[in-house]
């Protein structure tokens, strides 16, 4: 039978003590591979535990593609100010991914009924044709739904080329800050990890690196321009969506006065009694 991994540990250990003795005439006992075991252990976290005390300067001493491959610098916490922004813009993409869909559907819906209109006013056309004594009124409202049709097209071509258009330019807006309250973690990251590097070299009696205050310049630098673009950028998108907003209600209450404009003009047709001519009886 082949020795168990215990055996092997054991052995293995046994050799390495050995060898820190000077002992090369030493025969190792497979009774004691337990004893063995925990002797391996003990020397294992010996020589682990320098590593572990030098922290993150231990990990300053490897190469650039090792330090790429544990992922770089981990933040420890978003300040609540940037937290805030960072929550603000998921809640507002979310508002604004609701309203883009919700009118897609309407100008979805517009099209379907614009096409509807179009068959339905040459019916009244065609058959005033026929109807002599109701052709005035048939003819009124087939061109009271001809004006219906061009109202339609006109707001569904502002809410197409006008909202729209809006709405996706701030979602793209929205991705951009979050991509920018990434990179200032980043950058917040990069100062904590270097400025902890600081304090373990400090200990030591190295100095202090200038690195770490170009990083903490970054910082305030990089904090202070997202905070005035943050401020630009709220009194802009206020200003923005009153006038999108004001223009949506304008263009409603414009298409809404024309079809009542179109049918108020049929009215007087509708009301209008066809003549009657009659023949003298001899």
């Amino acid at each position: 039978m082949g020795m168990t991994w215990k055996s092997e540990v054991g052995a293995y250990s046994f050799l390495i003590l050995a060898s820190y003795l000077g002992k090369k005439n030493l025969k190792f006992c497979p009774l004691a591979s337990d004893f063995f075991l925990g002797v391996g252990v003990v020397l294992l976290l010996q020589d682990l535990n320098p590593y572990k005390k030098q922290g993150l300067a231990f990990i300053t001493k490897m190469g650039e593609s090792v330090k790429y491959v544990t992922g770089g610098y981990k933040l420890r916490s978003r300040p609540v100010e940037f937290a805030a922004m960072g929550d603000y813009l998921d809640m507002f993409s979310q508002k604004l991914g609701t309203i883009d869909r919700i009118a897609q559907r309407i100008v979805k819906e517009q099209a379907e009924y614009l096409v509807e209109l179009r068959e339905y006013g040459p019916i009244y056309s065609s058959w005033s044709a026929i109807e002599e004594e109701l052709n005035k009124p048939l003819n009124g409202v087939s061109n009271c739904v001809g004006s219906n049709c061009i109202a339609l097209e006109d707001l569904s071509e502002d809410m197409s080329d006008d909202f729209l258009p809006v709405l996706r330019e701030y979602v793209l807006y929205i991705e951009s800050m979050k991509n920018v309250l990434r990179k200032r973690d980043q950058v917040q990251a990069e100062y904590e990890a270097k400025l902890e590097t600081a304090a373990y070299k400090k200990e030591e009696k190295q100095g202090t690196p200038t690195s770490v205050e170009k990083c903490q310049d970054r910082v305030e630098c990089f904090n202070a321009d997202l905070k005035a673009d943050w401020d630009r950028w709220q009194s802009n998108k206020r200003q923005d969506f009153r006038q999108l907003l004001m223009g949506m209600a304008d263009k409603n209450i414009q298409y809404y006065e024309k079809c009542l404009a179109a049918w108020e003009s049929v009215i007087p047709l509708l009301q209008e009694k066809p003549e009657v001519t009659s023949e003298g009886h001899s």
